[in-house]
């Protein structure tokens, strides 16, 4: 029992280091964060930060982890609750948007290289790698129901969806990161860009 309580105590704490970790970015940046802020915010000495992340970078890829999970969550749920095709592809998409716009910070740290030397870990990225597999099963039954031009199925095809949705979010974080998914300026148009993709990969008909 009482490892037990300690490990919970311990996730508890990681938690508040993480929570404190993005309060702090959210405020000085993403490549502002201080383990001396995040210790005085949390409540302990900075050496006791070290029992639960060695270094700063520890927290950053914590950081990506969780969020890129999340990510991944976001868009695998859209998919699964829309029809095959092209509706999952949209509904994946509006869940990026709005997965970016609820966690500004965070969305940066994903979507950016912000912070000086840091890379994320294989362990950190696998989320973001199965993200991308979603998003092409989704582009591959949308072709596979005519939706879509066989094109779209392919790296390009993928890289072209990656760029609407970052291109747009990219702006809208570095111009109003508190907006609401609706009424952001850039995020707002994303369902009009992402409509330029599908127009770009229309089914060509045979003359």
């Amino acid at each position: 029992m009482p490892q037990q309580v300690a490990r919970r105590r311990g996730g508890e704490t990681r938690r508040e280091i993480l929570d404190a970790a993005v309060e702090v970015m959210g405020e000085r940046g993403v490549a502002g964060l201080s383990l001396s802020e995040v210790a005085r915010r949390v409540g302990v000495r900075q050496p006791s930060l070290y029992k639960h992340f060695p270094s700063l970078h520890a927290v950053y890829d914590e950081l990506f982890r969780a969020g890129a999970e999340r990510q991944r969550d976001d868009v695998a749920r859209a998919v699964r609750d829309s029809a095959p095709g092209l509706a999952a592809l949209t509904a994946a998409i509006e869940a990026l948007g709005r997965n970016a716009m609820a966690g500004p910070v965070v969305a940066q740290l994903l979507s950016w290289r912000p912070v000086p030397e840091f890379e994320p870990s294989a362990a950190a990225m696998r989320p973001s790698i199965e993200m991308v597999e979603i998003i092409r099963g989704t582009l591959k039954d949308a072709v596979a129901a005519g939706e879509l031009d066989p094109a779209a199925d392919s790296d390009e095809g993928v890289a072209l969806v990656s760029i609407v949705v970052s291109g747009a979010l990219t702006q809208q974080l570095a111009n109003e990161p508190k907006a609401g998914y609706e009424t952001g300026r850039f995020s707002s148009l994303l369902p009009r860009a992402f409509d330029m993709f599908v127009r770009y990969f229309a089914p060509k008909t045979e003359v």
